[in-house]
This record gives structure tokens, sequence and C-alpha cells, in this order.
């Protein structure tokens, strides 16, 4: 038996019924996705079986992308968990065949309290078809399994569609990256998502700042004694940043042959330097340093347009890389 092509075989048949499905989107899909974002309570998905697998995906994507949601397993259904359901929520039913007993007592649930059923089926003659208010139809035309027993083909296309009617309800609503972060607060992408340069930042009396006629040896002190080392920012009298020495910036005076006992720090500052405000994200900055090949960032704010270059901060590619923003 050649096992690639058996596996090669099988991804071809499910690739081609979730193809299948696409010339069946029409307007049964746009009303769904209008219940699904129009819902004044909460979508209780359901299903038995590899379908109650999917189900579960289904409800938990819906839920971390600003829709509430919350599966409820047929079995116990008609043991009193019918309670979870109320008159605002809009329920989902999977089931590939449609027949399921276990699916009896919600959908004459649904019946009686006119709760509106959305069905999602490869069976289009099946009582959840014919009960539901609207038809999902995720008919496939053969499962990959080679007894053609085992929902395979079937149960992708069904995960497929759920994924469908879940980031149209997403585009819908106008869901954003920020509302996808309040909902995901832990690991690297809450941490992508919520962090700031503020949350980050060294401030206060760790920044290296100079004036501008600081002597050069004395802005080496400086760029040594701190907490981000290699750097100083060169302030005007007012306090703003209008310059930026590096340790690249010294070498170069150096490998020039610059009589550094001589210098001041408006000798040999970077103009202009690059800055980012503390309400950014944090992964912006990382971008910022990335861009410009940088390994440090000031962060300036004010309140007024004069106060706009006054440091507050500074940021150091290591921080951000601790900060595992990536």
């Amino acid at each position: 038996m050649d096992l690639v092509q058996e596996a090669k075989r099988v991804l071809k048949m499910e690739s081609e019924g979730i193809i299948e499905l696409i010339d069946g989107i029409g307007e049964s899909f746009e009303k769904a996705v209008h219940q699904i974002a129009e819902c004044k309570g909460k979508v209780v998905v359901a299903g038995m079986g590899k379908s109650g697998h999917i189900g579960r995906k289904m409800s938990a994507t819906l839920s971390s992308t600003g829709t509430p949601s919350v599966f409820l397993h047929p079995a116990e259904s008609s043991h009193g968990d019918l309670g979870v359901l109320s008159s605002n929520d809009l329920v989902i039913v999977i089931s590939y065949g449609g027949g399921s007993d276990e699916l009896v007592p919600i959908l004459s649930h649904c019946a009686r309290k006119g709760i509106p059923l959305i069905g999602m089926t490869g069976n289009l003659e099946s009582r959840l078809a014919k009960e539901c208010n609207i038809l999902i139809s995720v008919k496939v035309s053969e499962e990959a399994c080679p007894l053609g027993l085992a929902p395979t083909t079937s149960s992708t296309a069904s995960l497929a569609m759920a994924d469908a009617l879940a980031m149209a309800t997403l585009k819908f609503k106008g869901f954003q990256e920020e509302d996808f972060a309040e909902f995901h607060p832990g690991g690297s992408l809450g941490r992508r998502l919520l962090t700031r340069v503020k949350d980050v930042m060294h401030q206060g009396e760790a920044l290296p700042l100079v004036s501008l006629d600081t002597q050069i040896l004395d802005v080496v002190s400086v760029m040594t004694g701190k907490e981000v080392r290699g750097v100083a920012g060169v302030i005007d009298k007012a306090g703003g940043l209008i310059g930026v020495i590096t340790d690249g910036d010294i070498r170069r005076s150096i490998e020039k042959k610059i009589d550094l006992t001589t210098q001041k720090a408006h000798d040999i500052m970077s103009k202009h330097p690059k800055t980012i405000s503390s309400e950014e994200l944090a992964e912006k900055a990382l971008f910022v340093m990335e861009q410009f090949k940088i390994q440090t960032l000031f962060v300036v704010d004010g309140r007024s347009k004069e106060e706009t270059s006054r440091p507050t901060g500074l940021l150091h590619l290591q921080d951000l890389l601790a900060a595992q923003i990536r």
C-alpha cells in the first residue's frame, strides 16, 4: 500500500469537498450572518459526534471574535441543559445527516419558544433541514474514508463552513484587531496586540540625556552610566529632543581621528532622531527599529505642539525582545 498516495488522495478529496460548497454560498448564507451578528443574546451551537467537535470549535471561534457563544450537547439538552436557552438567543445545529434523535428536544424547544434556528446539514430532506429557519448546505459528493463510512470530507466541509460564517460575521460587525486583543490577553498574541510602548519603556532618572554643549567625554559617561547603554539623547534649552548620539557615532569620530576631548554633543550628534509615542503599540516600535536598523528609540509625548519633542522614555530592542512581542 502506498501510504503517501493515500494521504494525497484524502487531502485532494477533502479540499474538493470544500470547493463544492462555494457555489452554494448565497442568500441563505447572508441571512445567517445577519442573524448571528444581530443576535441580542448568545449563539448556542449544538451537534452530536464529529459534528459536536466542529460545533465546539465554531462556538469558541465566535466567542473569540466578538459574538458570545456556548456549546450545547444535544444528549444533555433533554436532561436540563435546555435551560441555557433564552428567547434572545440564536441556535445553530450542525448535523450532516440531520436526523439524529438527540437533536429532537432542541428542535422542538426552539419551535415552541420561537427561538431562531440555523441548520447546517448535508441532507436537505432531513428533519433539521425542514425545521430550521435558515438552511446552510454542507453537502459533499463523497467521503474521503475508503470505506465511505467515517465522517471525513463532510466534517472538513462543515468546519470550513463554520469558519466562513464566523469570519463573515466578524467582518460584518467591523470587529478590529484591538477588539480581538481584548479577548486574547494571554500568550504571544495578547502581548503583541496589547503591550504599548509605555509598558516597557525606561523613564525618569533612567533616561540618558545631555545638553547641546555637553563635552563628549561627559556624554560617554552618561551613555555608560544609565540603564540603557550606548545612547544619549541631546536636548535643547527647552528640553526638546533635537539629536541622538550612539556608540556608533563615537566610533566613527575616532575612525576619522577627531579629537573627542575638544568636541561637544552638538558636534557629532545625529539630527532628527526617530521617535515614537508612549501610546503606540510596542509592536510598532519594533517595526520602526527594524525598518531603520536602529537599536534604541526615544519616546516623546506632549500636551501641546511645543512639547511634542520632549523625551519621556527610551526603548531598547532588547526590551521588546524580553517582552516577547513576537
